[in-house]
């Protein structure tokens, strides 16, 4: 492989199977050239982006970042995905990269921010909370900075970014809109979630990407009938009274109005998660 382009001492631009790469290494471009060959014993990651904005971004970012906080993104994001074994969108190498410099730069200045969304992540994404501790430590060790538990709190909400492919504003209104939805279930039925069972977690992926349509504005549609929306409001009564005033709720706040399907959805996931926790 040969440079294209010199970003700095230690990042590089090259072209592999006719596609553009960006390659990291200590000292890969030290008195290199355009037109050089890259000694392949230096490089200690390679990037390819599939997206033309993502990758002008990365370019810009790693110009102008020392390569400790690529290099411990990159283990981050590594371990997140052998951790949550989910796919990862690509921007997330900018915004976590980004993240970690700019929070330890705010740390060196003494501007901490809180984060206002730490308790409702900490409920509702345990895996990516988690991963964000684990992230701390790692910044710890090699920066010798001791950050506060709400930024493991922001990490999680960049590595939910990734997951879902979206940017972070949506993500920060998906999780409150999920809260209140879990608050409205909490007050109807007089209880505390059982957030270690699996009828929780379900019913949180499921609100996960109810909420990801509603701020999106898109609507669920199935070939489902009125007959099937009926049955179940029959047979699940106090969980459909509790869908119901989810569905006022929304409407009220959010000018989203709840389709039969989505309120069959619900109703059966308010209905397994009520009936897990009181044990029938």
């Amino acid at each position: 492989m040969k440079i294209e382009k010199i970003l700095n001492n230690n990042a590089v631009i090259s072209i592999k199977d006719k596609q553009e790469i960006i390659v990291i290494g200590r000292g890969v471009a030290f008195n290199k050239r355009i037109g050089d060959e890259i000694n392949e014993q230096q490089i200690d990651k390679i990037f390819t982006l599939e997206d033309e904005d993502i990758m002008k971004k990365f370019k810009t970012l790693i110009s102008d970042m020392p390569i400790e906080y690529m290099e411990l993104s990159e283990k981050i994001i590594a371990y997140a995905k052998m951790k949550l074994g989910k796919k990862l969108s690509d921007s997330i190498y900018i915004h976590l990269t980004d993240h970690i410099h700019f929070a330890i730069e705010r740390y060196k200045k003494n501007l901490p921010i809180k984060n206002g969304l730490l308790w409702e992540t900490r409920q509702l994404y345990k895996d990516e909370y988690e991963v964000g501790l684990e992230a701390l430590n790692m910044i710890c060790e090699q920066f010798g900075v001791i950050l506060p538990e709400d930024e493991a709190g922001f990490l999680a909400l960049h590595i939910v970014n990734a997951e879902l492919n979206e940017e972070m504003p949506v993500v920060q209104s998906m999780t409150k809109i999920m809260q209140e939805i879990l608050t409205v279930v909490r007050y109807h039925f007089k209880m505390e979630f059982n957030e270690n069972s699996l009828t929780f977690y379900r019913f949180i992926t499921h609100l996960k990407f109810f909420a990801q349509r509603l701020v999106r504005g898109n609507h669920y549609n199935s070939t489902s009938d009125d007959d099937l929306y009926h049955v179940i409001k029959l047979k699940y009564p106090e969980a459909h009274k509790c869908s119901q005033k989810i569905k006022k709720f929304i409407e009220s706040s959010y000018t989203y109005e709840l389709t039969d399907e989505e309120m069959i959805y619900l109703t059966i996931h308010i209905e397994r998660v009520v009936k897990n926790n009181n044990g029938r």
